[in-house]
């Protein structure tokens, strides 16, 4: 029975991790031959005009595209991704001349075709740059040791189980390991099992190219959005809740105007999600108000990594221009 539960655990956690991962395909639509970057790592080495990069485990990077052609130059991008599928964008020049960076499809992993002879594959790299140090010797460490308690009572279940299971995902080493232990604890009165279990506790300890070593304890962080990790935005989105009235008022009034009026007056003290603005952006019929909206609601986003999603709500390309220049310009 404990092997049973054991194997199911891994499985479970295999499932799990594999669902997370995700590809992205980087084609030039003219046929410009590029190598991509994504935060600050180069993937793929020889020149491309379409690449595939595998096992992408976030959903946003910070993408540089640098042309084999120098006249066209380095271009810097956001790079949004959907976890769990096989992300596509296209890299063109718009109606101005330049090269922009645009979204076209998703599909699930399970369902994403095969790679083409004329693509190149590479699993995403997550070894950083190398930069130049002092002492040859210097080494950096980093030891994450998470901790998980409780206090219950549980039926008779003796034996003891320790597992612990090592990970290395392209070079970069790491140890994950789970104690399962007080199975066998003492009985009480009632003749059941006492296990103890405690918070988590997560502690990070780094060692320096000088040796130093620097430790920090502090607890796992609040995730409003399970899965995201990109830039916040703002501190608090609202709740589905609050968010449906605030929705139902805007949509009760007649004119485009007052719409906006009081969309920027929820936004004064609110913060939102990338669906939620989406959401509002809908309820106006002009162009240049949802336009005008989206720059007005960047700043009071809470994923804003996610921001690129709000372009489904444009019907103009030159609006999705707009608004990438704008948010170019915040940073």
């Amino acid at each position: 029975m404990k092997r049973l539960l054991i194997l199911s655990f891994f499985s479970l956690m295999l499932i799990q991790a594999n669902a997370q991962l995700s590809n992205v395909i980087l084609f030039t639509e003219n046929g410009e031959r590029f190598t991509s970057i994504l935060n600050g790592v180069r993937q793929n080495d020889e020149h491309e005009t379409n690449v595939k990069i595998t096992g992408l485990n976030a959903e946003f990077y910070k993408l540089k595209i640098i042309f084999e052609n120098t006249a066209f130059g380095e271009k810097n991008f956001n790079l949004g991704l959907e976890l769990g599928k096989e992300n596509t964008y296209v890299i063109k020049k718009n109606n101005k001349g330049e090269y922009v960076l645009r979204f076209m499809s998703s599909i699930a992993m399970s369902d994403a075709p095969r790679s083409t002879p004329s693509q190149a594959v590479v699993v995403y790299n997550i070894n950083p740059v190398a930069s130049p140090v002092q002492n040859s010797n210097a080494q950096q460490s980093l030891t994450t040791t998470t901790t998980t308690s409780q206090t219950g009572t549980v039926n008779n279940n003796p034996g003891n189980v320790n597992v612990n299971m090592g990970v290395n995902l392209d070079g970069m080493g790491g140890n994950i390991s789970i104690n399962m232990s007080g199975m066998d604890g003492g009985l009480n009165e009632q003749g059941a099992n006492t296990v103890t279990h405690s918070q988590t506790t997560i502690t990070t300890t780094s060692t320096s190219s000088a040796g130093n070593v620097n430790q920090m304890t502090a607890p796992a962080p609040f995730a409003y959005l399970p899965g995201y990790n990109g830039p916040i935005g703002c501190p608090v989105p609202v709740s589905n809740e609050d968010f449906s009235a605030l929705k139902s008022s805007i949509a009760s009034k007649s004119f485009e105007e007052t719409k906006f009026t009081i969309a920027k007056q929820i936004l004064n003290d609110r913060c939102l999600f990338v669906s939620q603005v989406k959401q509002l952006m809908l309820e106006f019929s002009f162009e240049q108000t949802r336009l005008d909206f989206a720059k007005y609601a960047y700043d009071k986003t809470y994923d804003i990594g996610n921001y690129f999603k709000v372009n489904d709500a444009f019907t103009f390309e030159n609006s999705t221009d707009e608004l990438n220049e704008y948010i170019n310009s915040r940073r």
